[in-house]
């Protein structure tokens, strides 16, 4: 079983922290994991996106064009970049929110919102569609939106283990003091995802 899986957001949305998590948790259930990542200038809200491959003992870490089976895409036009990447079957689950980059706030460039959203729900007439800030904010902190994010995933049964796996990880990878805020972000997005079933 080969499972391939993308990740696409903008840098401080905890985009690797998810990549680490799922990571671990396939590795937990005895899946042999390879995992890449693409960096741009993160510290400024550039785009970052993780290739994580379950199964691939035989398959390069960088998933090819139309091979991922998923997409969790934080962000909206970084979700949409990524499609040339999807299977035609794929699934996903996307952050409706967007974040403004610099260019178009200074009035160079153009964020077409409703031109990406509309490609996202053509390529993943299946997926799941989440405002995934608002829930980050209910359980505490905007920045438990990759947790959110992870707690979706869970919820629409994408990832190829229960969200059980994730829950062991999430207390491994996060700090004591922040884990209850975590746990109700993760609990947030299943619920989230939950009722778009």
């Amino acid at each position: 079983m080969l499972k391939s899986i993308v990740i696409a957001g903008v840098g401080g949305q905890g985009t690797l922290l998810a990549s680490k998590i799922i990571s671990m948790a396939a590795q937990q259930e005895g899946l042999f994991v390879r995992t890449s990542e693409t960096i741009g200038m993160a510290q400024r809200g550039g785009s970052v996106s993780s290739h994580i491959r379950i199964g691939a003992q035989n398959a390069s870490p960088v998933v090819p064009l139309c091979h991922a089976d998923i997409l969790l895409g934080f962000e909206l036009a970084e979700a949409a970049r990524m499609v040339p990447r999807l299977k035609d079957n794929a699934l996903g689950v996307i952050n409706t929110d967007k974040i403004i980059p610099t260019n178009v706030s200074l009035g160079t460039g153009k964020y077409l919102a409703e031109e990406y959203f509309a490609l996202l729900k053509r390529k993943l007439p299946h997926g799941c569609f989440i405002s995934a800030a608002p829930l980050a904010l209910e359980a505490g902190d905007a920045r438990t939106l990759n947790i959110v994010m992870l707690g979706a995933a869970c919820g629409a049964k994408l990832l190829p283990f229960g969200d059980d796996a994730i829950r062991s990880v999430m207390k491994e990878c996060i700090k004591p003091k922040l884990l209850a805020m975590n746990e109700r972000a993760f609990a947030l997005g299943l619920e989230a995802a939950c009722k778009q079933a």
